[in-house]
C-alpha cells in the first residue's frame, strides 16, 4: 500500500489523530495504518465480561466506561474487542491518553511476551501516541505508560524484566491500585517464583474477589506446576466472567492437568458454546476468533480422555469443514484446518481406527513435508494394528526418510539448542518401531524403543518443550509400553509402565484399563477392583463397546460403585449439560439482510436468489480504481462461478442511475447494486463506525443464504483462485482443501 505523509500542522488543523504515515487510498483509516486492521464496527455494552475499574483522565465522562470495559477484556485475554472498546474510546476523545495505551497493551501483552512479531509495528505505533500524550494525565497513570515505554525500548529478552521493574514500582508508589498489582502478578508468572505470584493474587482477592484478573492469572500461574493451587479460581473465574469464551476455556487447562476430566470438558465445551454464539451474532468466522480452534481442538482431546470417540470426531469434524484463511507467505500456516487435522489423527491413533486411517479420503492429507511425516508415522501404526507388519516395515523404511530433513527444520527454526535426539519426531520415530518390533514378536527391541520414546518424552516435559495443550500424540509413551509389557505377560513392568504413564496424564482411562488388567492378572483382584472403579467413574459417559472397557468388564470385578480420584468433586459432563449457552458445532451462519436496488430501482434481496451460491462485494465505487479492477477480474471469471452455480452481486453507494450510466463498468455483466445509506454495508460489517467510512468487503453465501467465508479490510480481495476453490469446497467437491493450502 502506497501512504502518504501529511504535515503535523494540518493534523491540527483537521482535529484527527494520526500516526505514523497516514493513508489517504479509499478504504484505508485516515488515522494511519495502525487502525487498517482490527475490528472497524463500533463496540456495544457486553454483560458476563466480570468488572476491573482502571480510573482514567479523559474529557468524556462516557470514556471511563468503554476503557473500562476494554480493561475487563484485556484481563481475559480477548484483545480483539478490548481494542473495539479503546477506538470507541478514542472516538469519543481523540486526545485520551490511556486509550492508546489500551490499544497499545491488546498486542504488547503478557501472550506476547512482549516480544517481536510482524504486527508488532502497530501496537508500537499506539504506545508511541500514548507517549505524546502522558503529560496531560495523572502521575499514576503517566507511570502506566512509561512502563510500557521503557519495557519496548530494552533489548527483547530484558522487556519482561524492565516491566516488572517498572511495575514494581508502581505498585509500591500505589498499594491502592489494584489494577497495578494485577499486572505485575500476571507479567511475573515464568520467573520462577509461583508462590510469589500467588501472593500477590491472594493480596488482591481479599480486596477485590471476583476480580477476572486475578482469577485468571491465578490460573495461568499455576498450569504445569501445580495446578490443584488454582482450582478455587477455575471454580470463580467462569461464574465471574461467563460471556467469554477464554475464562470458560482457562480452568479446563488446569483441570486437564490434574486428571478432572469431566470439569475439564464442562470448561472447554462451555468455552465452545459461548464462542459459537458470540461468533453467530458478531458474524465472526472460526479463523477470525483466535481461541476458537485451539478450544475445540482441546475439548476434542478430553472427550477422548471420557471415551467419547464419535463427539471428539464430530469436532475435529467441525474444525476441517471451517472457513480457511488464505495462506500468507511460503510458510505453513497452523490454523483452524490444522487443529482438525491434529484432533483427528490424534483420535483415529488413539482408539486405533486403522482402517479408517489407510481408507483414501478419511484424512485430507497435502503436499507438506510435515504432513508427510505425520502420514507415514500414522499409516505405519494403522499396517501395524491390522497385522500387515511387512507392510508397516515398508511404510516405516519411508518415515525414516522423512525424519532427517524434518529434524534439521525443527531444530533450525524452533529450538537450535535441540539435539536431535530430543526432537518430539524421535518419539514418533521410536514409538512406530517399537510397536512394529511387538507386533513382529520381538519383545527386547519393541521395549527398548519404547523406553527411548519415554525417556525422550520425559526430558521434553521436564524442559516445557513437550506440546501438552492439548497434546499432538495419542497418548504418553509410558502408556504403550505398559500394553506391549500387558500382552507379553510381564504383569509386574506393565503396572510399572503404567503408574509412570498416569504420572504423565492423571486418571487416563487407557492406562487404568491396563492397570486393572494387569493387576487382575497378577492375582491381585483389590487392586484391580479399585483401577476397574476408577476407570468406570472417568468412562461413566463413554461410547458403547471400547474394547478397554469390554476387557475390564469382562474380568467380573465387583464394583461396588465407581470411584472418584480427583483433588475436587466434579458434576458429570454429558453433551447436552450445557445446551441453554448455545450450539456445541459449528456451521455456516445466516447472512444478515440484504435489501438493495438494482440499475433499474428493483429491490434484490438473498430471497430472489435462493438456491444460488452468492459472491457479495461490497467495493467503493468506479472512482476507487482497486475496486474497479477487482470486479474486471471478478468479470473475467465469469465462466468458473457459473459452473459453480453462482453469481456475483457488487454493492456501492452508488444511486441505481449511477451504477446504470457508469462508463467504468458497463463492459461487465456484474449485478450493480445500491446501498445508498450503507444500511447493508453496515449490516455485513463492511462499513467502520470510528471514522464513518465503507470498506471493502468480499462475501461467499451458500445456496441456503449462509455465509461460508468474507474478508474486509482497507483492500479489495483480489485472490480469484481463492475464491473458486472456496466455492468448490461449498459445493462438497473433494480435494479442493488442498488446492486451498
Amino acid at each position: 500500500m502506497n501512504v502518504s505523509r501529511i504535515p503535523l500542522i494540518l493534523l491540527v488543523v483537521l482535529g484527527a489523530v494520526r500516526i505514523a504515515a497516514a493513508g489517504d487510498s479509499m478504504g484505508h483509516s485516515q488515522q494511519g495504518s495502525a487502525f487498517d486492521t482490527g475490528l472497524r464496527q463500533k463496540p456495544w455494552r457486553m454483560e458476563g465480561i466480570g468488572k476491573a475499574h482502571f480510573p482514567i483522565t479523559t474529557k468524556v465522562p462516557e470514556v471511563q466506561e468503554w476503557f473500562d470495559q476494554g480493561n475487563a477484556l484485556l484481563h481475559s485475554f480477548w484483545y480483539e474487542e478490548a481494542e473495539r472498546s479503546f477506538r470507541w474510546c478514542l472516538k469519543l476523545d481523540p486526545e485520551c491518553a490511556m486509550a492508546y495505551w489500551g490499544l497499545a497493551r491488546t498486542g504488547l501483552s503478557w501472550s506476547s511476551g512482549l516480544a517481536e512479531f510482524p504486527e508488532i509495528k502497530r501496537y508500537k505505533d499506539f504506545l508511541k501516541e500514548a507517549v505524546r500524550r502522558k503529560d496531560s494525565v495523572t502521575p499514576r497513570e503517566r507511570m502506566y505508560i512509561e512502563a510500557w515505554d521503557m519495557a519496548m525500548r530494552a533489548e527483547g529478552p530484558e522487556r519482561l524484566t524492565v516491566l516488572n521493574h517498572k511495575l514494581q514500582e508502581l505498585v509500591l508508589k500505589h498499594p491502592e491500585d489494584i489494577e497495578a498489582k494485577t499486572l505485575f502478578a500476571l507479567f511475573s508468572i515464568g520467573s520462577g517464583n509461583a508462590l510469589g505470584t500467588e501472593m500477590i493474587v491472594r493480596d488482591i482477592l481479599r480486596e477485590a474477589p471476583d476480580h477476572p484478573g486475578a482469577h485468571h492469572t491465578r490460573i495461568h500461574n499455576w498450569d504445569g506446576v501445580f495446578a490443584e493451587q488454582a482450582i478455587a479460581s477455575c471454580q470463580a473465574y467462569a461464574r465471574i466472567a461467563p460471556g467469554i469464551g477464554h475464562s470458560n476455556h482457562m480452568p479446563g487447562h488446569n483441570y486437564s492437568k490434574i486428571g478432572m476430566w469431566h470439569e475439564a470438558a464442562l470448561s472447554m465445551d462451555a468455552a465452545t458454546r459461548v464462542e459459537l454464539r458470540y461468533m453467530n451474532e458478531r458474524l465472526a468466522l472460526p479463523f477470525e476468533t483466535w481461541n476458537y480452534a485451539h478450544n475445540r481442538n482441546y475439548l476434542c482431546y478430553i472427550q477422548e480422555q471420557l471415551g467419547m470417540v464419535e463427539a471428539a470426531l464430530q469436532g475435529a469434524g467441525d474444525l476441517l469443514s471451517a472457513p480457511i484463511q488464505p495462506a500468507q507467505g511460503e510458510e505453513p500456516q497452523y490454523g483452524t484446518f490444522e487443529e482438525g487435522m491434529t484432533a483427528q489423527i490424534r483420535a483415529l491413533i488413539k482408539f486405533e481406527r486403522w482402517e479408517d486411517i489407510l481408507k483414501p479420503g478419511t484424512i485430507q492429507w497435502r503436499e507438506r513435508d510435515d504432513e508427510k511425516v505425520r502420514q507415514a508415522f500414522a499409516e505405519t501404526l494403522a499396517y501395524t494394528g491390522l497385522g500387515k507388519t511387512v507392510d508397516a516395515r515398508a511404510r516405516l523404511a519411508e518415515l525414516k526418510e522423512l525424519v532427517p530433513a524434518m529434524m534439521a527444520k525443527f531444530v533450525s527454526t524452533d529450538n537450535s539448542s535441540m539435539r536431535s535426539d530430543e526432537n518430539p519426531i524421535a518419539i514418533e520415530l521410536n514409538i512406530a518401531e517399537g510397536l512394529l518390533c511387538a507386533a513382529e514378536g520381538n519383545l527386547l527391541d519393541a521395549t527398548r524403543f519404547l523406553t527411548q520414546a519415554a525417556a525422550i518424552e520425559k526430558k521434553n516435559r521436564e524442559a516445557q518443550m513437550y506440546p501438552n495443550d492439548p497434546p499432538h500424540t495419542p497418548w504418553p509413551a509410558n502408556r504403550l509400553l505398559g500394553d506391549v509389557y500387558l500382552q507379553a505377560g510381564e504383569h509386574r513392568l506393565a503396572i510399572q509402565a503404567y503408574e509412570r504413564a498416569l504420572g504423565d496424564e492423571r486418571n487416563d482411562a487407557f492406562s487404568l484399563s491396563g492397570l486393572a488388567q494387569a493387576h487382575f492378572k497378577s492375582g491381585n483382584r483389590e487392586q484391580a477392583t479399585e483401577y476397574a472403579s476408577r476407570l468406570a467413574y472417568v468412562w461413566s459417559g463413554c461410547d458403547a463397546g471400547l474394547k478397554w472397557k469390554t476387557q475390564v468388564d469382562a474380568l467380573g470385578l465387583a464394583i461396588t460403585s465407581p470411584a472418584a480420584a480427583t483433588p475436587a468433586a466434579e458434576r458429570p459432563y454429558t453433551l447436552e449439560a450445557q445446551s441453554k449457552l448455545g450450539s456445541l458445532d459449528w456451521e455456516p451462519f445466516p447472512a444478515p439482510k440484504l435489501d438493495c436496488l438494482d440499475t433499474d430501482g428493483k429491490t434484490v434481496s438473498l430471497e430472489d436468489l435462493r438456491g444460488k451460491n452468492i459472491i457479495i462485494v461490497f467495493y467503493l465505487g468506479e472512482q476507487c480504481p482497486h475496486c474497479v479492477e477487482q470486479l474486471v477480474a471478478l468479470n473475467a471469471r465469469e465462466s468458473d462461478w457459473k459452473a459453480e452455480n453462482a453469481v456475483v452481486l457488487a454493492v456501492s453507494t452508488n444511486t441505481p442511475e449511477e451504477n446504470k450510466a457508469s462508463e467504468k463498468l458497463k463492459a461487465i455483466s456484474i449485478r450493480l447494486l445500491s446501498d445508498q445509506e450503507h444500511n447493508n454495508a453496515r449490516r455485513f460489517t463492511s462499513y467502520d463506525d470510528f471514522e464513518e467510512m465503507e470498506l471493502h468487503s468480499t462475501i461467499l453465501i451458500d445456496t441456503k443464504g449462509r455465509v461460508h467465508w468474507k474478508r474486509t479490510g482497507g483492500d479489495p480481495f483480489t485472490d480469484m483462485e481463492f475464491l473458486l476453490q472456496s466455492l468448490k469446497r461449498m459445493n462438497g467437491k473433494p480435494g479442493t482443501t488442498q488446492a486451498l493450502k
